[in-house]
């Protein structure tokens, strides 16, 4: 061995118990640093792992409130719809029963315009008739020279307004 320890220049003893020192501390450090290491790494790969799962749930459950969110808006926005349309019938409702009672108020007061009228023309023909009918026993007192009776007065003044009736 003499010459291999000269060749090398290291001595086989001195190797040998270099190489079982390294393996007893490789053991015990295996022992004692790389289990409790591996432990501490896989207690955070289960604690990263849970976060994954916790933010998918999370993200789940935002997704299922979005969609419950979005279903209560169309339902208000369909709730809103139907209220303004039943504003807007109820409004074109009032509307045509407003102008209804107008037509019927403005044809309520022609029709009173149209019985003012025809009242104020018959009372107006009936003081002309009047005035006409002393004109006419007037003139015809003076025409016959002599005064009528009332049978004859009654007679020609109701013949004058006949014939008067029929012009106006």
């Amino acid at each position: 061995m003499g010459q291999f320890e000269s060749f090398i220049g290291v001595n086989f003893w001195t190797a040998l118990f270099t190489l079982l020192n390294f393996l007893a501390l490789f053991f015990v450090a295996r022992h004692y640093l790389i289990g409790p290491v591996m432990q501490l790494i896989q207690a955070r790969q289960k604690e990263i792992d849970d976060m994954y799962a916790n933010a998918d749930a999370a993200q789940t459950e935002a997704a299922a409130l979005q969609a419950e969110y979005q279903l209560k808006l169309d339902d208000a926005q369909a709730t809103s719809e139907r209220i303004v349309k039943e504003a807007v019938a109820r409004g074109q409702a009032r509307e045509e029963e407003i102008l209804r009672q107008a037509k019927a108020e403005a044809d309520a007061i022609r029709e009173k315009a149209s019985a003012d009228i025809a009242m104020e023309k018959k009372k107006a023909v009936n003081d002309a008739k009047d005035e006409i009918s002393v004109i006419a026993v007037a003139i015809a007192g003076k025409v016959v020279g002599r005064e009528l009776q009332a049978d004859d007065h009654a007679r020609l003044v109701d013949k004058f307004i006949d014939e008067l009736g029929d012009d106006v």
